[in-house]
């Protein structure tokens, strides 16, 4: 990761009032470089690969504090056992889940614009957010498979 990088991961915890730790900025850094939302396991095999001593218990506990300040996303994938993590970057996104390779494959547009304002108008529903991830096999997966 370049130097500006770990600029971006020491203003992000500044800015969420998160202390900056060697182990908080390393699982953020490999978050950050990754294509794919990764499972804990993955990540403590990334950062064992880095040379970097950590305990697996430590990575558990710090995504899920990352979870609940928001700086990371957790997804839990349809038929797996484990939860995946994924630096969450401030922007509006739904995706497409490949349940064979876990590729994110992102959707333009929100479907649920409309959805929304219409819970507003007739329920009188405030709605504060949602999540889509819509699960199937991409294209090379689907390849493979036949």
């Amino acid at each position: 990761m370049q130097d500006n990088n770990n600029g971006d991961i020491d203003e992000l915890l500044a800015k969420e009032g998160v202390k900056r730790t060697k182990h908080r900025k390393a699982i953020l850094e490999i978050l950050e470089q990754s294509e794919t939302a990764l499972t804990a396991d993955e990540i403590f095999l990334l950062l064992k690969e880095n040379n970097t001593s950590i305990w697996l218990s430590t990575i558990y506990r710090t995504l899920e504090m990352l979870t609940e300040r928001e700086i990371v996303r957790k997804i839990m994938i349809m038929g797996e056992d484990k939860a995946r993590y994924e630096l969450r970057h401030n922007e509006h996104k739904h995706c497409f889940v490949c349940v064979t390779c876990h590729k994110m494959i992102p959707l333009a547009d929100c479907p649920l614009e409309g959805f929304e304002k219409e819970l507003h108008d007739k329920m009188d529903f405030d709605v504060t957010g949602h999540n889509l991830e819509i699960y199937g096999y991409c294209h090379d997966c689907k390849l493979r498979k036949q």
